[in-house]
């Protein structure tokens, strides 16, 4: 339920960040900005809209399937919603800083060209990235907490929801405590966790399906000091990629993930010091 609650909030406020940046430009421009208004909410609506469609294929292709079938799909997703999220801490390291800036241009050059399409594609386009991969990401989730019930789910995404919301008031406030560059880099690195405990659930399953070998198993049982199997240790798996009685090829997996990850990350530099 922890699991799914962050993914909601954190996934929220980059949709409310968005949103709020266009909003507030569209609001504060004069009454030829203010006309980009309806655009804008048209456009968080299709947004909207495509996210629940993206969901209900996803559930429905999945019954659809059978056997084997529905396994291999299951893992893909699974090993998909790891690689989405990894791909979104890149994405923000590069870019978040300007997003701001690139978006009042955008904006600019469509009030410019007395065309509001452009603030419907972009309120569009962002709401349903967000959308999606929220989608993929708690779809992966719940097919590795197979033990949490879908009103559980249901109620952590209403809370996650209503926490992305305050997030978003708090971080607008400015500050030193609270602010958009350090909810960045705290959160981040729990996804970074997040998406290699999801990666290592596709991984055991591959294995469990004898698709690629264990090597050694276990290499080593820690049940002892943090039972995965408990209420806490499932948490601590799910968000770290932690095992009691990990197998060796598992934890090659691990490691290439995260030398993986530290070198992307260098790549990865924001351009400028502005958000």
């Amino acid at each position: 339920m922890g699991q799914v609650l962050f993914i909601v909030w954190r996934e929220s406020v980059e949709a409310l960040l968005v949103v709020g940046i266009l909003h507030a430009w569209l609001k504060n421009g004069g009454a030829a900005a203010r006309r980009g208004l309806p655009y804008l909410w048209g456009g968080v609506g299709v947004g909207i809209l495509a996210a629940i469609g993206l969901g209900a294929a996803l559930l429905g292709f999945s019954e659809l399937l059978s056997g084997d079938a529905q396994d291999y799909f299951q893992i893909v997703m699974v090993i998909l919603a790891a690689f989405l999220i990894v791909q979104m801490v890149f994405w923000m390291r590069k870019h978040g800083r300007t997003l701001k800036r690139d978006m009042e241009t955008s904006l600019s050059e469509n009030m410019q060209q007395a065309s509001w399409w452009g603030v419907f594609a972009l309120a569009a386009l962002a709401i349903a990235r967000e959308g999606s991969e929220t989608v993929i990401f708690l779809y992966g989730l719940g097919l590795a907490q197979q033990g949490e019930t879908a009103g559980a789910m249901i109620l952590a995404a209403v809370l996650g929801f209503a926490l992305a919301f305050l997030t978003f008031y708090l971080l607008q406030l400015g500050g030193r405590i609270f602010s958009w560059r350090r909810f960045f880099q705290v959160t981040e690195i729990i996804l970074l966790f997040l998406a290699a405990g999801l990666l290592l659930t596709g991984i055991e399953r591959l294995m469990s399906l004898d698709i690629i070998p264990t090597l050694i198993d276990p290499v080593w049982d820690s049940s002892r000091l943090l039972d995965d199997t408990t209420k806490f240790g499932n948490l601590v798996s799910t968000l770290t990629g932690y095992r009691a009685q990990p197998a060796l090829m598992s934890l090659l997996v691990y490691a290439a993930y995260w030398i993986g990850v530290l070198l992307f990350l260098k790549r990865a530099r924001p351009k400028t010091k502005t958000i």
